[in-house]
Parts: structure tokens; sequence; C-alpha cells
């Protein structure tokens, strides 16, 4: 069973940055394509990003892209995800999710908690008009 944790979230103004981090454990972190999604008040989940096992190909949800960076280190058994430029419709929690030899184009696809093996509990990102 695989436990995530997620991390960094908190207030920060418009045009701000902010850096998540997931921690990983209780399974084999290099076997799981990583993605993280959010879900805004009233809103569904959706998809923010999604990185390969190997680290070597992504996937970003046009909203984000070219804001947003998403990285692992499998040494760390960690994500993360850099965001760059908030802007006040990104407020959400931030869910770090993980994807049994998936890869990114398909975990971009994933509509439903089902979609994916393994969830975070979500850490909560405010960023301030």
């Amino acid at each position: 069973q695989v436990q995530l944790v997620e991390s960094g979230g908190g207030l920060v103004q418009t045009g701000g940055s902010l850096r998540l981090s997931c921690a990983a454990s209780g399974g084999a972190f290099s076997n799981y394509c990583m993605g993280w999604f959010r879900q805004a008040p009233g809103k569904e989940r959706e998809f923010v990003a999604a990185i390969h096992w190997d680290g070597g190909s992504t996937y970003y949800a046009a909203s984000v892209r070219g804001r947003v960076t998403i990285s692992r280190d499998n040494a760390e058994n960690a994500v993360y995800l850099r965001m760059n430029s908030l802007k006040p419709e990104d407020t959400a929690v931030y869910y770090c999710a993980a994807k049994t030899f998936g890869s990114p184009e398909v975990v971009a696809g994933v509509k439903t908690q089902e979609g994916m093996d393994y969830w975070g509990k979500g850490t909560l990102v405010t960023v301030s008009s």
C-alpha cells in the first residue's frame, strides 16, 4: 500500500510562486507515473500535471502550461510541483496521485478517483487577488 503525503501549500499573492511536494512511502516509487490534480471549491477535481516513472516525459493541463513544472526524485521517493505566476483561479486543494506503470497522457485523462491507484489527502493553495 502506497501512502502519499502532500506539503507546501499555503497563502500566496497573485503572481507569486509555490513549490508543492509529495512524499511517497510503502511502495516501489519508480513503478508509478505520478500526477497532480486540484479541486477548487464547488468544482470537480481536475488534472494539473503528470510525469513518467523515469521523469523522461511530462504532460500539463492547458490552464497551467508554461507556469507549472512537475519533477520527481526517485531516490527521495518524492514528486514536486513548482508553480509560478499564480492566479486566484489556481486556488484549490492540490492532490498527488500515483498510477502503476501509467503514462502522463493516460493520467491526464483521469476523471475519477478510480482512475489512479493511490491518492494523497491534499494540500490547500490559496491565491489572493
